[in-house]
């Protein structure tokens, strides 16, 4: 599977402009079976309450209705973050897949919320981690805060997970994340682990770009610097089979050990 990565500055509060340069990118990135793209990326991430409440739209909304015909055209997936106006009113930071047919295939919500920011304008998401099938792989999905807890990447890989995708609006002084972090999720879960951030700035908050597609193997695949970017790595089975061939975590795991972990 060829994954691409956009990292671009945020374009806050211009769904319209957003949806727009995603056609451009996605018409740019057809050698692709996947295009994920960072956190609210519909909307802009640090944008307020108010304006959160304003642009959130259903999963089946008139954006993703947009998408999917844009995943059509381009004949490749798309994982894009938006704000999710749930059946129950609640406003979430979400991604949804919709695969080059145009079907959406899975909505997940952000369930580790990350400051005044994120508390301000979201209702966490429950305990709802999907693994869906794309052209043969397993997918997992997290969205930025989410990764940085080892538990949420553990328990994809243990449903299967082969890749793990996660849209996010990461910023300085946060670049350990970006740059070791999201390695160390790859290489102690034997999973492919796909990293969409924004760069440049959006009002007071500087992003810290660098994102990758970390392999099982703990090495990059593809790495973006601080500037906008699009970048594509591929997955490869062989190198998933022989990095668990020689890492036995998962194997070697002693659940009946951790039990007490969860009630800390």
């Amino acid at each position: 599977m060829r994954v691409a990565l956009y990292q671009c500055p945020p374009l806050p509060l211009d769904v319209t402009g957003n949806l727009q340069r995603l056609h451009q990118v996605a018409m740019e990135a057809t050698d692709a079976d996947l295009l994920v793209l960072p956190e609210m990326f519909l909307s802009g991430y640090n944008i307020g309450v108010e304006a959160v409440g304003a642009l959130a739209q259903a999963q089946d909304g008139p954006s993703a209705q947009r998408i999917a015909a844009i995943a059509q055209a381009a004949g490749t997936a798309i994982l894009y973050g938006y704000p999710e106006r749930g059946a129950d009113g609640q406003i979430y930071n979400a991604v949804q897949l919709i695969d080059a047919n145009g079907q959406r295939l899975c909505n997940y919500r952000k369930t580790h919320l990350f400051g005044d920011l994120d508390h301000s304008m979201f209702s966490a998401g429950d305990n709802d981690f999907p693994v869906v099938e794309l052209d043969g792989w397993k997918l997992g999905f997290l969205i930025c805060y989410d990764i940085e807890f080892p538990e949420n990447a553990r328990r994809l890989a243990l449903a299967g997970a082969e890749l793990i995708l996660v849209p996010t609006a990461n910023m300085i002084p946060y670049d350990f994340v970006a740059d070791v972090t999201i390695r160390a999720r790859a290489f102690e879960n034997q999973c492919y682990v796909a990293y969409a951030n924004y760069c440049g700035r959006e009002e007071q908050i500087r992003y810290c770009g660098q994102s990758s597609i970390a392999a099982p193997d703990g090495s990059r695949i593809a790495l973006a610097g601080l500037d906008e970017a699009l970048i594509i790595g591929t997955l490869e089975r062989p190198l998933m089979a022989e990095s668990r061939r020689l890492n036995r975590y998962l194997a070697d795991r002693r659940p009946e050990l951790y039990d007490d972990l969860s009630k800390r």
